[in-house]
């Protein structure tokens, strides 16, 4: 089933919309979790919080595109579970990855209205990137896959990945510039 059919049954209140929507994104939800979780439990809880907040929030919400609504939420909530199961203990596996895109984002927005607003931008920008920059870009910084795991899925050298990703944080960081985000 499509995504706007599925984005149809949500808004219609019918229940078999998060039967469709685990049945076309639960592999990718599970990996995007997987990719910050190491405990089944921990995972398999935050996939099903997702599938939860997506049913509280369509409507009103209506996203343009569903699978990164959905991946975004997941990882949301993924990376909060991972923070509260690593209060005093630290893991660098994904806080790594959230670091280097520190530096090119602004400071997190307090206005929902916002956050939409930064997340269309970085939206923006990464079409106008080219395909396997993006695909690297988003491998990382959405999914947390490691710049080993990258290399491997593209068939690239994992310092061509390192020097992909930086390019184009730095492009990104000067893309959100013009576009009128302050940096602290």
């Amino acid at each position: 089933m499509d995504d706007a059919k599925i984005l149809e049954l949500f808004r219609n209140r019918d229940e078999t919309a998060i039967a469709e929507l685990r049945s076309k994104y639960d592999r990718l939800c599970v990996h995007i979790a997987g990719n910050v979780l190491s405990q089944r439990e921990d995972i398999e809880e935050c996939v099903n919080t997702a599938y939860y907040e997506v049913w509280n929030n369509i409507p009103p919400a209506s996203p343009d595109d569903l699978k990164n609504y959905l991946c975004r939420i997941v990882r949301n909530i993924s990376i909060k579970r991972y923070e509260y199961n690593s209060a005093a203990k630290r893991d660098n596996r994904f806080t790594v990855s959230l670091e280097e895109i520190a530096d090119c984002v602004p400071d997190t927005p307090t206005e929902e209205i916002r956050l939409d607003d930064l997340a269309d931008a970085i939206s923006r920008f990464l079409r106008t990137q080219d395909d396997t920059h993006r695909r690297v870009f988003i491998r990382r910084y959405t999914y947390g896959d490691s710049i080993a795991e990258i290399a491997a899925r593209y068939s690239l050298n994992e310092k061509t990945v390192a020097t992909y990703l930086f390019r184009t944080r730095k492009k990104l960081r000067e893309f959100l510039k013009k576009e009128g985000y302050n940096y602290g």
